[in-house]
C-alpha cells in the first residue's frame, strides 16, 4: 500500500475513532437552557395562575412573567459533542453535573427539595405582597401569624409527640414570638433534661383558621432533650417556623415548576390584581428572584438563560436581583433592559417609572 494512502487511511480511522469517542463517551456535565415563562397575571395550562377569593380584584393587562430554567434530567448522560455544542451556544449553558445533582442526594431528593422551595416561596410571596399593600396604604389587610412546628426530625425526642403544624405557644412557660425563641429556650437545658412545650394541635389550628378565629385548646407536652449531633447543646429534634393566617384566599397554580426563584414575580402579580390600574403600565415585564417575608429579593441560578427566555417571549424589561446583575449584564439580549432590584420596594418603584414613562431613571444593570 502506498505510504500516502496508508497515511490517509490512518487519519480517517483516527477521525472515526474520535467521532465515536465523542458520541459514546459520557462527560460529567449537564445542560441548562431557557425554560417555562409564565405570565403571573394570566393563565397557564388553562388555569388562572393567581386565584384570589374573598377580596376584590381588578382587571390587569400586560405581563409580569416569572421565568424558569430547563435542565437535563438526572438520567441523561451528556457526550463530548453535546457539551462542546452547549459551550459554544448562546442559549445553552453547560455546568458540572454535581451542581444540579449532588452526589450525596438522589434525583428524588433533589426534586423534593425543589418542590418544597417552590411551596415556601409561594407563602413568602403572599406575605411580602400583603405587607407591601399595607405599607403603601393600598389595601388595609390584617395578616395573622404564629410560631409552629415546621418539621420533626426522625428519631428525635419530638417524633410522635409533636407534629408539623402544631402551634407553639410557649416553652417552659415562656411565650415564643419567633422561631429562634424556641431553640434559645431549649438550649438553656443540658442534654437529657426535660423541657415543656405548650402547643395547640395542628388540626385545631387549621379548624380555627377556617373560622377566622384564634386557635384554642393548648396542652403541655413534656420532652427529654438530647445532645445536638455536632454541638454540646440540647435539642428536641424540630425546626420551628412561622405560619401565617391570611385574611382571604390566595392560590397559586403553576404545575411542573420547582425552586424558589418565582417569589418576586408572584408578589408583584398579587399586588397588581389587588389594586386598580396596571402595575406594569401595560408593558411586558419579566423577572426573577427569591423573596422573603420582609420583601428582600435574593439571587437565583441560571440568570443568563432566564433573560434569553424572557426576551424570546417578548419581554422588554427584566427585573434582576441585585446580586445577579453583574452576571446577567455580561450578555444582555438585544431589546431587553435589565433592572436592578434589591427588594420589593425597588421593584415597585421601577414599575412606577415604567408606568410614568421615566425609563431613563430606571436602575439598570449596565452592560459589562
Amino acid at each position: 500500500m502506498p505510504r500516502r494512502t496508508a497515511t490517509l487511511l490512518a487519519s480517517l480511522l483516527t477521525l472515526i475513532a474520535l467521532l465515536c469517542a465523542g458520541v459514546l463517551i459520557p462527560v460529567p456535565y449537564a445542560e441548562m437552557s431557557p425554560g417555562l415563562t409564565v405570565n403571573t397575571l394570566g393563565k397557564h395550562e388553562g388555569e388562572t395562575v393567581l386565584q384570589i377569593d374573598g377580596e376584590k380584584t381588578y382587571p390587569t393587562s400586560g405581563h409580569l412573567n416569572m421565568t424558569t430554567v430547563q435542565v437535563t434530567n438526572s438520567e441523561y448522560k451528556m457526550n463530548l459533542f453535546e457539551s462542546m455544542y452547549g459551550w459554544l451556544s448562546h442559549d445553552r449553558l453547560v455546568v458540572p453535573r454535581k451542581m444540579l445533582y449532588p452526589d450525596d442526594k438522589s434525583a428524588d431528593e433533589v426534586n423534593q427539595e425543589n418542590a418544597e422551595e417552590f411551596s415556601q416561596s409561594q407563602e413568602a410571596a403572599k406575605v411580602a405582597a400583603l405587607r407591601q399593600l399595607k405599607k403603601r396604604k393600598l389595601l388595609d389587610v390584617k395578616l395573622g401569624s404564629h410560631i409552629v412546628v415546621g418539621s420533626v426530625v426522625k428519631g428525635g425526642p419530638a417524633e410522635g409527640n409533636l407534629h408539623a403544624g402544631d402551634a407553639i405557644k410557649a416553652v417552659d412557660g415562656k411565650a415564643v414570638h419567633n422561631p429562634s425563641d424556641v431553640a434559645k429556650l431549649v438550649s438553656q437545658h443540658k442534654p437529657g433534661e426535660k423541657t415543656v412545650f405548650t402547643v395547640i394541635p395542628a388540626e385545631r389550628v387549621a379548624a380555627a383558621e377556617k373560622r377566622g378565629k384564634e386557635p384554642k385548646g393548648a396542652k403541655n407536652v413534656t420532652l427529654a432533650t438530647m445532645k445536638a449531633p455536632e454541638e454540646e447543646r440540647a435539642i428536641i429534634g424540630i425546626e420551628a417556623a412561622v405560619d401565617y393566617t391570611f385574611p382571604f384566599d390566595i392560590d397559586i397554580r403553576v404545575e411542573h415548576v420547582g425552586g424558589p426563584s418565582a417569589g418576586l414575580m408572584f408578589s408583584l402579580g398579587i399586588i397588581d390584581k389587588l389594586t386598580p390600574g396596571d402595575l406594569n403600565g401595560g408593558e411586558f415585564v419579566a423577572g426573577t428572584g427569591t423573596i422573603d417575608e420582609t420583601g428582600k429579593v435574593g439571587p437565583i441560578g441560571g440568570i443568563a438563560m432566564k433573560t434569553v427566555g424572557a426576551r424570546n417571549k417578548g419581554a422588554t424589561y427584566f427585573l434582576t436581583p441585585e446580586a445577579n446583575c453583574a452576571t446577567a449584564s455580561r450578555d444582555i439580549p438585544d431589546g431587553l433592559t435589565l433592572i436592578k432590584v434589591g427588594d420589593l420596594d425597588d421593584a415597585m418603584d421601577a414599575l412606577r417609572k415604567i408606568r410614568e414613562k421615566k425609563t431613563d431613571q430606571l436602575p439598570s444593570c449596565p452592560k459589562s
